[in-house]
């Protein structure tokens, strides 16, 4: 072994360096094995697909539409009872209109005492609540911003969907900034609860990734129209599991403008109260038993008549209400789906049992006070 190998190595080693062979050191750093490292050579880019840049076209044109939502909640302080706010969680939202009308979901704002909207040239701006709806989980917030900053998303419909077409949905999942996820329409007119426990008819499902965040944000067609608004996931882990869910545009067209006009959802009805589903099923009845009739009502004008309760607890049912324009009502959730499609004035006909024979009676919608 060289002298110069065994300066450059600690004695106990000398042995082993003499069986793996001689080795060089110069000024103590080894020679590198390969040369002079060089970069690789850059492959061109491949053209972008068709399908690509109407990705990409989409996601830069309604990208802008969509907003980040933040909320704070009041909580107290233990020791001194004093009232401070406290971060409570975040959602997207989208541009209705220049006015600074903003549409999201009921829950994203639910029990807040702040609400902010970010949007997407990264100004914020302190939000008010113009008017919500727990049926359908909507909410519309109001921003004082410039109208040039607020491109509202341009309107498709839920009436022709086809289950396999392309959906693209937009939102800030776990507080990150404009996401984009794609996928298709897995089913259509499905069904879900909303906060306050009614069922919301005809729902999108889809495959396209929704995440703790997406709540609010838009579900846009191929072209960019708004088809729906992504609402909630089914997942064990709370994080997204293939399915998704977003109430359908034509919903929403209906129910925004109400919102934004009136603060509330002016909801049609017939001017009754009816027992619990639960009292029907016990007492064997298919149908909404008529419970008590409102004086001067849009029920009392039509003939219909309520249920009777003695001084006993025993009860005298009324009419059984089974039917409205040709569909069947079993429960309670059946009649409001079809008041649903409905509007203050509009005439509809019932279909009632009364003493086991069946009647009907023409009804003009009122507005539950």
């Amino acid at each position: 072994m060289s002298q110069l190998v065994a300066r450059c190595l600690h004695p106990l080693l000398v042995a082993a360096v003499a069986l793996l062979g001689s080795i060089s050191c110069v000024q103590g750093n080894p020679e590198p094995a390969g040369g002079d490292p060089k970069p690789r050579q850059v492959t061109p880019p491949a053209n972008l697909t068709p399908d690509e840049l109407s990705t990409i076209q989409v996601f830069e044109t309604a990208s802008k539409s969509v907003v980040f939502i933040t909320t704070a909640a009041l909580a107290r302080d233990f020791w001194s009872m004093n009232l401070f706010e406290v971060p409570q969680g975040s959602g997207s939202g989208f541009v209705w209109d220049r006015q600074g009308d903003i549409v999201t979901n009921y829950h994203v704002i639910a029990q807040a005492s702040k609400v902010k909207v970010v949007t997407s040239d990264g100004k914020e701006y302190q939000a008010s609540v113009a008017g919500a709806d727990l049926d359908h989980d909507m909410a519309v917030l109001r921003i004082k911003a410039p109208a040039e900053s607020l491109p509202p998303l341009s309107l498709g419909s839920s009436a022709n969907l086809r289950v396999g077409q392309k959906v693209l949905a937009i939102g800030n999942p776990f507080g990150l900034d404009h996401t984009l996820t794609t996928g298709v329409v897995s089913a259509l007119g499905r069904t879900i609860r909303s906060m306050s426990d009614r069922t919301i008819e005809g729902v999108i499902q889809t495959d396209a990734a929704i995440n703790p965040g997406n709540s609010g944000g838009p579900l846009l067609d191929s072209g960019g129209r708004l088809i729906g608004v992504n609402t909630q996931i089914v997942s064990p882990s709370g994080a997204f599991a293939g399915v998704g869910f977003a109430v359908p545009v034509d919903t929403i067209n209906r129910v925004v403008p109400e919102l934004i006009a009136h603060g509330k959802l002016i909801h049609p009805g017939i001017g009754f109260t009816y027992y619990p589903d639960q009292y029907a099923q016990r007492w064997g009845i298919d149908g909404i038993a008529i419970r008590r009739i409102y004086r001067g009502g849009a029920a009392e004008k039509a003939g219909l008549k309520g249920s009777q309760e003695l001084a006993n607890g025993e009860v005298i049912l009324g009419d059984i209400i089974t039917g409205m324009d040709g569909e069947a009502v079993h429960n309670i959730d059946d009649l409001r789906d079809i008041m649903d499609r409905h509007k203050v004035g509009d005439q509809v006909v019932l279909e009632y049992l009364r003493d086991e024979a069946k009647k009907k009676a023409t009804v003009i919608l009122q507005e539950i006070k």
